[in-house]
């Protein structure tokens, strides 16, 4: 095997780790598990509780939090070693995931797999790796406070982090696949970037709703609370625009609808790049990526009518992911696509 075969493996499974911790973290976050664990021992936690004692003991550092106080005041030592191992499962598999990521890039480095002149991208991925471990904690500490909750702001740029470290590292193997790759500033490119940058406010407000529980708000769609458009989504907190990022009912309401937005952005780029001879190789590419925003809105939809089953909304927050990753790819293909004026000159050149 080549040796950008084994550094391109190495990324997808990186790519793969960080779809599998996203999910994972929300799952953690459903079942209300994510504050169990009230300190942050890298190296003294990845053992458990062992013994009676010990239980008791973690299990008092619990009651002792606003969750525990708030909400599960009448919780059992039992029902508290369910979230705790969901929890402990979460940050075991975060390190890991820290490992492979870290390990076989020291291994590449030192046999020269990688040169150490071209290596800085891979370093960044490890950095980025970090940054989302130390987000995680700082994230779950704005929890153990006051509140018997995270800051949806914290988590909502712990998730925007996690897209911005598989962006990285999706293009990356995507580039060691395609040598003498070169992306192009052509209007496909920028139209592509468009439906990527949609999607990550999409996703970031599905953060948002998840970090201030606004999923519950409203049962039904296409009417919210009877209206299409509810009264005083503005008008709760001033100035107005912290209600689009404060406000439960403001923050649900465009979440639901700006899917749309990306489902107009996604066929207009289906429509143009469909027209062009050139791009037989990128449709059906496209046609998945229009697939899966037909089913992450179905999803979504879905979850809304059912009350949010935990089944329901893993599923919407892994297709998520899955379309987040066919944008990227969609946009990466498209740097292949021949311009004309490109063709020409090449036909001059050859002649």
């Amino acid at each position: 095997m080549s040796a950008p075969s084994i550094v391109r493996r190495w990324l997808f499974t990186v790519c793969g780790l960080i779809i599998f911790m996203v999910v994972f973290g929300g799952y953690v976050r459903l079942t209300r598990s994510g504050l169990s664990i009230v300190e942050w021992n890298v190296i003294s936690g990845i053992i458990p509780p062992i013994g009676e004692t010990q239980w008791q003991a973690e299990f008092a550092k619990y009651q002792l939090t606003p969750e525990f106080q708030k909400v599960n005041t009448q919780m059992t030592l039992a029902e508290y070693k369910f979230i705790f191992y969901n929890e402990y499962i979460h940050r075991l598999v975060a390190r890991f995931a820290g490992l492979i990521v870290a390990i076989p890039l020291f291994v590449f480095v030192a046999k020269k797999i990688v040169p150490w002149r071209k290596s800085g991208i891979y370093w960044l991925i490890v950095l980025l790796f970090s940054a989302q471990g130390a987000m995680g904690w700082y994230m779950v500490s704005s929890g153990l406070v006051d509140r018997p909750s995270v800051s949806h702001f914290r988590l909502t740029i712990h998730l925007l982090l996690a897209l911005l470290l598989l962006a990285i590292t999706f293009w990356q193997a995507l580039r060691l696949g395609t040598p003498g790759y070169r992306w192009q500033r052509t209007p496909l490119n920028w139209l592509s970037g468009l439906v990527i940058a949609l999607l990550v406010v999409q996703i970031g407000y599905g953060g948002l709703v998840a970090g201030l529980k606004a999923g519950h708000v409203s049962d039904t769609w296409p009417l919210m609370f009877g209206y299409w458009f509810p009264p005083g989504l503005l008008s709760v907190v001033q100035p107005w625009w912290r209600n689009l990022i404060e406000t439960m009912p403001t923050v649900h309401f465009v979440h639901r609808w700006f899917a749309f937005v990306v489902l107009l952005a996604a066929s207009t780029l289906y429509i143009v790049v469909n027209k062009r001879a050139d791009a037989a190789a990128i449709r059906q590419a496209l046609r998945w990526l229009l697939l899966l925003v037909v089913v992450q809105i179905t999803l979504g939809v879905s979850v809304i009518w059912f009350h949010g089953p935990i089944v329901l909304a893993l599923l919407h927050q892994a297709t998520a992911l899955l379309l987040y990753v066919a944008a990227l790819y969609v946009a990466f293909q498209l740097g292949h696509i021949t311009q004309p004026q490109e063709a020409a000159a090449q036909v001059r050149l050859a002649t």
